[in-house]
């Protein structure tokens, strides 16, 4: 099994996705982008976007609100509704209160105001990508205990609960109705197994099971 280090290295690296119907303004966000040293591409519309992307991937998407056909917030709901949690930021030409309200209840990182300060959309884009690289350090960290936690035996799970709940060996003994000796062996079974060098670094990786 790969250890966690080597997952997360490998993740890809990060790409800012335009999504907007006006070519002009297309071009002048990659040409941003590209100049601070971002992988960015762009598409016209929300469909182009979604056939061509895979939106699991590492990233965010600067969209704007108001396309004809399908609008930006359409594209955020499509996006929600295929599962995916790439960090959404907003343009706009028209302060529109509501749809605002709409975007951000729904999860979108920021709201933007053309003509934005280019200062301004890059830190969104900024603050976005490490959002979105924090939650896939988490998912990668809760994904890696999953797959330790699967190799261990159901006896030796009952025994690393019991343990990591702060019961003493004789007492998961007593619960489990075996003897002691077979609770010290699973439990270094269990440490070895979960890559634990200690019962503090145990208990955090349970805690992060208990959490999915």
């Amino acid at each position: 099994m790969e250890s966690l280090e080597t997952e997360i290295e490998r993740v890809a690296e990060p790409v800012v996705y335009v999504i907007d119907d006006d070519k002009h303004m297309r071009d002048a966000l990659l040409d941003l982008f590209l100049v601070t040293h971002r992988q960015a591409s762009a598409y016209a519309s929300g469909s182009e976007f979604l056939a061509a992307v895979d939106t699991t991937g590492p990233g965010c998407i600067v969209i704007d609100l108001r396309m004809p056909g399908e609008t930006g917030l359409d594209v955020q709901s499509r996006l929600i509704s295929t599962g995916s949690r790439m960090p959404v930021i907003f343009l706009t030409a028209h302060a529109d209160v509501a749809a605002s309200v709409r975007a951000m209840k729904a999860g979108a990182c920021d709201f933007l105001t053309k003509p934005f300060v280019a200062h301004d959309l890059l830190a969104a884009v900024e603050n976005a990508i490490r959002m979105d690289g924090e939650r896939r350090k988490l998912e990668a960290e809760r994904d890696h205990v999953e797959a330790l936690a699967h190799t261990l035996t159901p006896r030796e799970q009952q025994v690393m609960f019991g343990v990591v709940s702060g019961l003493m060996n004789k007492q998961v003994a007593y619960e489990l109705g075996i003897s002691e000796m077979t609770v010290k062996l699973h439990r270094m079974s269990v440490m070895r197994k979960m890559h634990s060098r200690s019962l503090a670094d145990l208990v955090r990786k349970v805690e992060k099971l208990r959490k999915n």
